[in-house]
């Protein structure tokens, strides 16, 4: 298939079921008033709103520019944006999930930034799973607003209760001392797993397949998932055992969206759980957990044979458009911006990262922060030490199933991960039957 037939596929899935009212494509504003001089056009969902209008007071105060600012709910986020696009509104930056790279990329939404040497000097002092997370193709779209990885947690608790000293380090370490918690009436599913089929299970999964040594696709994109030496094979046994036979971890996960996980884990439920490292804070926080204080974070555990402490990481970026690339005025507003936000800012600081993990608790993808002061306090009072995170961040890994395919590929993958903790399928076979739909999609947008 040809670029542009690419192109014309993946806007057409993006928009699939998108109704485009012309009232939308407005933007709210009209054009001569966004394209006002001196003005950033920036879109983003309602989150950190507070530290997100803070840093843009600093970045008018120190550039003379203004910044016209809109943000959305996440679950109306994407469709409001993609609206806008379609509609060629004049925005210059947006914040971008890494999911959606390949799709707004072959659509040409976004603007790489592999030829602004201002903003790719960055990535010399940015974890490399950040970096890759706004790769496709070879080019990158961006920087980062913040990155996060998958980690292993544990309560501290319930682990002396048991007279265990120290942390699993292998999963059929995390098998042994769950059968001992268990057997003891302390816990009666010491692993927590969240795996509701929402937008989580995917880093859910992936966390625990790269531990077990094991991929998605290989470096050209091909599926190996079904793969049983090297696939998400072992993965998946895992999983099923955990639950059918060694009872270690609840029949009613497949049903446990990752915020109830989290209040599970909070209430002191669970001896072990694989948790967004973001989600230390309000573990560790009296107000929101009774568990609060003793929960702490381990390396990933190495898993079978060819295990590693891999884990799988995420990030969301700030995006430029190629209408501000394409102005050179706009454009040079918009590389200030994103330079100021997602890397250094005029006084050298990453301030806005800084301020989302000390004040939001989101982890940052600059890796030069772990050595700020600041930084290490707020990981010493709410995980006990920063130095396992880090550790862990360098060693995270991008999704490896991120494609223009990867919102249709991921409910069938869903559903055979589903199919595997119901004991209603094979671990070979639910991934061979997500492996065929991966290869008959790739095919498709050749």
């Amino acid at each position: 298939m040809t670029q542009s037939a690419t192109s014309s596929l993946s806007r057409r899935h993006v928009l699939a079921g998108l109704a485009v009212a012309p009232a939308m494509l407005a933007g709210g504003a009209s054009r001569a008033q966004a394209q006002a001089a001196g003005t950033v056009n920036f879109v983003g969902w309602s989150a950190a709103v507070d530290q997100v209008k803070a840093q843009i007071s600093a970045f008018e105060r120190a550039t003379n520019l203004r910044v016209n600012y809109e943000n959305f709910p996440w679950a109306q986020y994407r469709t409001a944006l993609v609206t806008r696009l379609v509609g060629n509104a004049p925005i210059d930056v947006a914040w971008i999930s890494d999911a959606w790279l390949p799709e707004f990329a072959e659509a040409g939404w976004l603007a790489e930034i592999n030829d602004v040497p201002q903003l790719m000097r960055f990535n010399a002092e940015a974890a490399e799973y950040c970096t890759q997370s706004m790769t496709y193709k070879g080019k990158q779209y961006g920087l980062a607003y913040y990155g996060d990885h998958m980690s292993f947690m544990y309560n501290t608790e319930l682990l002396q209760r048991a007279g265990i000293s120290a942390p699993p380090t292998t999963w059929d370490e995390v098998v042994q001392q769950s059968l001992r918690i268990k057997q003891q009436g302390i816990s009666e599913y010491p692993l927590l797993l969240s795996l509701a089929a929402d937008t989580w299970l995917i880093e859910f999964v992936s966390a625990l397949t790269f531990a077990f040594g094991g991929r998605f696709t290989d470096e050209q994109g091909n599926a190996v998932m079904a793969d049983a030496n090297r696939g998400a094979v072992r993965a998946a046994r895992f999983i099923r055992e955990a639950i059918h036979t060694h009872k270690i971890v609840s029949p009613g996960a497949v049903e446990t969206p990752e915020i109830n996980g989290l209040r599970a884990m909070g209430g002191g439920s669970h001896a072990f759980g694989i948790v967004p490292t973001y989600r230390i804070r309000a573990l560790n926080d009296p107000s929101q957990a009774s568990a609060a204080g003793k929960i702490r974070i381990a390396l990933m555990p190495k898993g079978g044979p060819d295990g590693t402490n891999a884990t799988c990481g995420w990030i969301r970026f700030y995006g430029m458009t190629p209408g501000a690339k394409q102005d050179r005025a706009r454009r040079d507003r918009a590389v200030k911006f994103v330079e100021f936000f997602g890397g250094r800012d005029t006084s050298g600081n990453y301030s806005m990262q800084k301020l989302l993990l000390t004040d939001v608790g989101l982890p940052t993808c600059a890796m030069p922060l772990a050595q700020d002061p600041v930084v290490q306090e707020f990981w010493q009072r709410w995980a006990g030490g920063g130095a396992v995170i880090a550790q862990q961040a360098m060693l995270a890994k991008k999704k490896d199933v991120i494609s223009p395919w990867f919102g249709e590929w991921v409910e069938t993958s869903n559903q055979a991960w589903q199919s595997v903790c119901l004991g209603r399928a094979e671990p070979e076979a639910a991934m061979r039957t997500a492996a065929a739909k991966w290869t008959e999609l790739k095919r498709a947008f050749r």
